[in-house]
């Protein structure tokens, strides 16, 4: 049987839509799975968020760094309240960072974290942490904001770990509802990174 010009148009037209509305949910799709992609695997130095600590603490210790920025004009002062600590893995620690809202109005910032080398991130868990909920300070306000965390002890039995002795936790703070891919985060003592 030979299809008409008009069927085959219709054909195409088909296709097309498919293809178009296949595309649309693809790209609505793209920024959830990325996101669970990095939560799964620690891409990107993406931390794991832990319900229960380890269970367990093994003689293998590291440092833990704390490092902090904001993206470029946000009117906060931001800073880790300890520059560093030594932990066993499967340990759980408690660390503040101290955050100052330094204008004349109430700013409420959302946190965006990561941890390097990235490879250790499917190891460091936060049981509990100032970057899950958006903060909100009053002009002059300071807050000192927990982060309770671990770094679980199965990083031991990684290979390629054996040689980290380090990790560094960062920190950058946004105003929320801003875009954060347009602003450059500064450093806690305010210099453009």
């Amino acid at each position: 049987m030979r299809l008409l010009p008009a069927d085959k148009n219709l054909r195409v037209l088909t296709v097309c839509a498919v293809a178009a509305v296949g595309m649309v949910g693809a790209a609505y799709a793209a920024v959830p799975l990325y996101d669970l992609f990095c939560r799964v695997t620690g891409y990107g130095g993406t931390t794991q968020v832990a319900q229960y600590d380890a269970g367990q603490i093994i003689d293998r210790s590291v440092t833990v760094r704390f490092d902090a920025s904001m993206a470029r004009g946000f009117p906060w002062e931001f800073e880790p309240q300890q520059r560093s600590m030594e932990l066993q893995l499967g340990e759980t620690a408690l660390a503040f960072y101290r955050a100052t809202n330094t204008s004349d109005r109430p700013i409420t910032g959302v946190a965006t974290y990561n941890v390097t080398p990235f490879k250790t991130a499917p190891y460091f868990s936060k049981l509990e942490c100032f970057c899950f909920t958006e903060q909100t300070l009053q002009p002059g306000e300071s807050m000192d904001m927990p982060v309770l965390f671990f770094v679980d002890p199965l990083m031991d039995e990684e290979e390629s770990l054996d040689d980290v002795r380090t990790i560094t936790l960062s920190y950058t703070f946004w105003e929320a509802g801003r875009d954060r891919d347009r602003a450059a985060p500064e450093n806690a003592a305010g210099q453009t990174r």
